[in-house]
């Protein structure tokens, strides 16, 4: 086998010694209830051996929609921490040295209001904004494809990310100003080709609208960043990433003529696959969760979260969370995996495995641009009804017995326990809402109006939207009055 790790295509790792020099970073995805009860889980983690974090935000957050928002009720701090405003993002990391810490965000429609709310409290707490680490979702074509919660039409969602990009090129230069996701999209149902073909045709379309609003690929493309689902098929799921490595170098290298190999490296982040685990024997999820985690790991993950064995039934308890950060810290310090990069390259199996998807997903790939693009294709509905089409051919061969789901179709037994179920506190809501209010009547009026003017006034031209997002967050707006005021300029998104 001729290809080495750190060479192009990168196939067998983007690092020479891949984790001979570096593990990965181990994230535990977290987040619920308010600032305060999410800042404790942050700094538990945190003395187990996180080496990153991850923060999950509530349905109203990643909406747009303040706590107080007739559409937020019932859901504020529910699937994630509520956070509406600078207050709330300091509450949030207080303790924690941003400077230090790696922190992934995961939002898309507001993530340049919350990228902003961050880069002013690592000011606040005298950091070099310049040296802040760390990813921004901001994927927002796979909201459309998968998940939901878009706001803004598909073209000025598009301009959003690309002022992100060009603002972030020089201010916070070693931060990922996008985790291109199918992460969601395998979550829909897609199948591991598809995966790979609809994220990096997301992808493409990101860098053809960076470099159509007058960014040079080489200044930007070294800092996108991916996010994939590690599933149970295993060996597929190790082909899938060598695949997706292989496939973008070529893209980047052959269709945007990029130089700098740091522009062909597809650095990507894990996380076990959420829709595998199982509410009948929880416990079996530990079993996933391990073989999951060592496919990303034996793939190239350069950051990897494991899902808790208590999932399937509510947000993850302290106790779950923490084993499935040790499930980590075995097949990194036990298992000996780490020691060779690429350990199963050169298998016959595994080789003919990644040349059959990598070439699946070129075709994917190839129809998309036949239709017109990645846009196009969304607009019209393609992307979706293969997932979906994936999904409801899977769903039949697990009704019929064909796959077999362990608890689930096979091997069932009478439940004997009732396992713990994490719960957040129902008072929070309304501590949020009376939180924003007051916040609301502390600020000053007229900085805060005249903030909000020229926020709306950058979104009718063409300036760069992220210096007035900031000055806005300065002047105490809300992330939902932030979305409020983009939405009078760029209207709202319908599915067809």
């Amino acid at each position: 086998m001729s290809e080495q790790p750190g060479v192009y295509p990168f196939t067998r790792g983007i690092y020479k010694d891949m984790y001979g020099g570096r593990l990965w970073t181990m994230r535990q995805y977290a987040g619920f209830g308010n600032a305060e009860e999410s800042n404790q889980r942050y700094r538990y983690l945190l003395s187990q051996g996180n080496t990153g974090l991850s923060v999950a935000f509530d349905l109203p957050t990643q909406m747009g929609l303040d706590p107080d928002h007739p559409l937020a009720a019932g859901e504020v701090g529910k699937v994630g921490v509520s956070i509406a405003s600078i207050a709330d993002m300091e509450r949030l990391f207080e303790g924690i040295p941003l400077e230090e810490i790696s922190t992934s965000m995961t939002i898309n429609s507001t993530a340049s209001i919350l990228l902003s709310l961050y880069v002013l409290v690592a000011r606040g707490q005298g950091a070099d904004v310049k040296r802040l680490s760390g990813t921004i979702q901001n994927d927002i074509l796979k909201e459309y494809i998968a998940r939901g919660t878009y706001i803004y039409p598909p073209r000025p969602a598009m301009r959003i990310i690309t002022d992100l990009f060009a603002w972030a090129r020089s201010e916070v230069p070693e931060w990922n100003t996008i985790s291109i996701s199918g992460y969601h999209i395998r979550e829909a149902g897609s199948t591991a080709v598809q995966e790979v073909a609809f994220t990096l045709a997301d992808a493409i379309a990101y860098v053809e609208a960076a470099v159509a609003a007058g960014l040079a690929v080489d200044s930007f493309a070294p800092r996108l960043s991916f996010f994939f689902n590690a599933h149970s098929t295993f060996f597929e799921e190790i082909a899938k990433f060598r695949a997706a490595r292989r496939l973008w170098a070529r893209i980047m290298k052959e269709r945007f003529a990029a130089k700098d190999p740091k522009s062909m490296m597809l650095r990507f982040h894990a996380q076990t696959a959420g829709s595998t685990l199982t509410a009948q024997q929880p416990d079996v999820n530990v079993i996933r969760v391990t073989l999951q985690a060592l496919a990303a790991v034996l793939g190239g993950a350069q950051s990897l979260h494991t899902n808790s064995r208590d999932e399937a039934l509510g947000l993850p308890t302290a106790e779950a969370a923490r084993l499935a950060l040790r499930t980590q810290q075995v097949i990194a310090h036990e298992s000996g995996v780490t020691a060779e990069p690429d350990p199963l390259g050169g298998s016959e199996y595994v080789e003919k495995l990644t040349h059959e998807i990598e070439h699946a997903a070129e075709e994917y790939i190839e129809r998309i641009d036949e239709i017109g693009g990645t846009l196009r294709a969304i607009e019209d509905g393609y992307i979706q009804r293969e997932i979906q089409n994936a999904a409801y051919e899977y769903q039949q061969k697990v009704e019929k017995g064909e796959a077999v789901v362990v608890g689930v179709n096979k091997f069932q037994e009478q439940e004997a326990t009732s396992p713990i179920v994490f719960k957040t506190d129902p008072a929070i809501e309304q501590k949020q809402i009376e939180r924003v209010r007051e916040l609301r009547a502390s600020r000053d009026s007229r900085i805060f109006d005249k903030r909000m003017l020229e926020l709306e006034a950058a979104a009718r031209c063409t300036d760069n939207l992220m210096p007035r997002i900031i000055v806005a967050c300065e002047a105490k707006a809300t992330v939902g009055e932030i979305s409020d005021r983009l939405r009078t300029v760029f209207g709202e998104y319908k599915e067809r």
